[in-house]
């Protein structure tokens, strides 16, 4: 068989092809929905590119003239599932706030696609630059490139077993969720309560595998940081909180700390995530000049698109300048439907719809630049995203509250409910720019490492911005339905504990409220902001006396703000995968001291994919579950469709539920290191 050269000039392979984008469609939708449903629980999403890559190769070999530009198209479209679906740390604000009583379709579309494409937009001049023309190491584009060589090589059972994997996950993932959340059978958390005099505290374990896999993605320091911030929150902040007063008359003690907890504590963690995303991005001054510099200069230059080599072509000047022009319009149509439901005058309300849009548009490009160079340096999973989405709420806040009190906007109550509103939808499309720009020069970088042509990833970009963002709306208002929001139930008699707690949209609306009504308890905020300062000092402590150990600070702020069920599976996925990675390290050491990497990293991926899968799986289910739940209510049914057992069946779940966790993580481990070395 000949050949091929991938990053020869004359190339004449299928690379944007309709069977690609169509595939490509159908990825985005799926892993959409999941990112929106895992975002919405917990407050995390899932790289979508390499399990796309996977995916599209296994799906595209059975035509015979595929190759591995083809898939790459296939994983750039559907990477906009992982990151466009950020937009949900923001937008569900709106509905927490009283302000929308569903997601409006076509103005939740249309700031996620117009957000989304204006990050591609951004992105394009920064290419050669960081890209062609830097040495910043691209973590996960280099990974996505590999596996995507590796998947048009001759290695066959590397692309078999990876699908297997991932199937494997996937299945026994969402079997369980459906024995846990559908059928009941099976808990997919349990608390145990204690009190100590006038001390209430509890020893919480989550379930759920989709956090297990996701906590063996992380990494060790990341989850240790997270048991750190619960045991801050439920060691020592709940516990002293609940000494110092008692519970109101009928409230058990469990109650009473919950609710110490989610009034106080919460906003200790919000203080601390503020904090930690402010200080990395500090951290990141510099290269954050220096990309908004470079961007600069790349847009200054020339077009000789008749003179460059395939691999180094661009979308046009004069289409990339269209583009823009459409989505500048679309953006002043859709700001102006929204600020347009508030009955000001018409002055006040295109005042609103100009300012709103030239600060989404000139703050989006100061991100993209941002969150491309650090994508470069650090990983797109590692950027600090929600930093960014806490600067934005706060400049969008601090702008509406100037015009606001310039034109009397904050005499009535439903004025300042309005000018809350305002700033979370402009940060929304703010937010949807840097997840995009955060995502495509990784993207670009897979590309430039398989030989593809830019101009064409840029397409598939962009349709996959389009593609995702028509998935997003309907699902988020799916899983609202079904589940509601913490705070923003659109039943009553509805079950909160089964709420969505979306903790970034929680967080980000709680600054703007504090902002714009001066009732947020700055307090507990000021003390978080003194806990993460401490926390950042212990880090640097750390990273200055060993390479080895640190304490990431916004993990610790996310351990202190999530409910505590959630962050144990994901601890006990951390630690699993540092002790796997030994136990693999050490067995390398034996087999084959020259080739230790090769094989570990063989045997992991294994690891990585099921991991993956494990999160698709529950996903899946959830939004599959959330559908049936919708069903049944909108027909006169029940919130709990597919229950099978009664509530004295609970003790008897939780211990199933515990058996089936250890089982799955024995299960996990094994397949991991059965894997035979293939270095020998």
């Amino acid at each position: 068989m000949k050949q091929v050269d991938f990053m020869s000039n004359e190339l004449h392979v299928p690379e944007l092809t309709l069977r690609g984008m169509l595939l490509g469609m159908l990825i985005t939708i799926i892993f959409t929905a999941s990112n929106v449903y895992l975002g919405l629980k917990v407050g995390l999403t899932f790289s979508s590119s390499i399990p796309a890559a996977v995916i599209s190769m296994a799906i595209l070999k059975m035509f015979k003239d595929s190759n591995v530009l083809e898939n790459n198209m296939v994983q750039t479209q559907a990477s906009a599932a992982g990151t466009l679906s950020a937009v949900i740390f923001i937008i569900p604000g709106l509905l927490m706030m009283g302000y929308w009583q569903g997601f409006a379709f076509w103005q939740t579309l249309l700031i996620c696609a117009l957000g989304g494409s204006l990050g591609v937009l951004f992105t394009i001049p920064l290419r050669r630059a960081m890209i062609v023309n830097s040495d910043l190491p691209y973590p996960e584009g280099l990974a996505a490139a590999e596996i995507l060589k590796v998947g048009s090589g001759s290695t066959e059972g590397a692309k078999e077993n990876g699908v297997k994997d991932i199937m494997a996950g996937g299945i026994v993932s969402a079997i369980i969720s459906l024995f846990a959340n559908g059928f009941q059978v099976i808990s997919s958390e349990v608390h145990y309560w204690f009190t100590f005099g006038s001390i209430t505290s509890q020893l919480p374990l989550g379930f759920s595998s989709a956090l297990l896999g996701a906590g063996y993605l992380i990494g060790i320091a990341s989850g240790i940081a997270m048991l750190v911030g619960t045991i801050l929150s439920w060691g020592v902040f709940v516990p002293y909180l609940t000494s110092l007063s008692s519970p109101a008359a009928g409230q058990s003690a469990s109650a009473f700390a919950s609710a110490m907890w989610a009034q106080k504590v919460r906003l200790i963690g919000a203080g601390t995530i503020g904090i930690a995303a402010i200080w990395t991005l500090i951290m990141l001054v510099k290269p954050i000049i220096d990309g908004m510099r470079i961007s600069v200069q790349a847009m200054r230059r020339s077009e000789t698109g008749k003179n460059l080599h395939r691999m180094d072509t661009d979308l046009s000047p004069k289409t990339t300048a269209t583009v823009f022009s459409v989505i500048v319009i679309g953006l002043l149509g859709t700001f102006y439907s929204f600020v347009a439901n508030a009955n000001l005058s018409a002055g006040t309300t295109w005042i609103f719809v100009i300012v709103g849009v030239i600060i989404a548009v000139c703050m989006g490009f100061f991100v993209a630049a941002a969150c491309g160079y650090m994508a470069g340096l650090i990983g797109t999973s590692a950027s600090p995203i929600s930093g960014i989405g806490i600067l934005g709420i706060i400049i969008s806040s601090l702008v509406v509250l100037g015009i606001g009190t310039a034109v009397s906007l904050f005499n009535t109550a439903i004025g300042v409910k309005f000018a809350i509103a305002l700033a979370i939808f402009m940060t929304s499309v703010i937010v949807s720019i840097a997840a995009i720009s955060n995502d495509n020069l990784q993207d670009l970088k897979t590309g430039y490492l398989v030989g593809a042509t830019p101009w064409k990833q840029q397409v598939a970009l962009l349709l996959g911005c389009i593609v995702g963002a028509f998935a997003i709306a309907p699902v988020l208002n799916l899983l609202y339905e079904a589940y509601g929001f913490i705070g923003a139930m659109p039943r009553a008699g509805m079950d909160a504990s089964q709420a969505l707690s979306a903790p970034q949209a929680t967080l980000m609306t709680t600054i703007a409220q504090g902002i714009f009504s001066h009732n947020l308890d700055w307090n507990y905020i000021l003390f978080g902001v003194g806990v993460g300062i401490v926390i950042i000092v212990i880090d640097l402590l750390l990273k200055k006396n060993s390479a080895k150990y640190c304490l990431p600070p916004l993990a610790v702020g996310m351990g202190i703000y999530l409910p505590p069920t959630l962050e144990m599976p994901l601890v006990i996925g951390a630690v699993m995968s540092y002790f796997v990675y030994r136990y693999l390290r050490n067995r390398a050491i034996e087999r084959d001291p020259k080739n230790v990497e090769q094989d570990v990293e063989n045997c992991n991926r294994h690891g990585v994919l099921f991991a993956s899968g494990l999160i698709v799986g529950e996903s899946l289910m959830g939004v599959i579950i959330a559908i049936i739940i919708v069903f049944s209510v909108t027909s006169g049914g029940s919130d709990s469709p597919l229950i099978l057992v009664g509530k004295d069946f609970a003790p008897t779940a939780d211990w199933l539920g515990l058996g089936v966790f250890i089982a799955l993580i024995a299960a996990f481990v094994y397949r991991v290191v059965s894997v035979k070395s293939q270095t020998n």
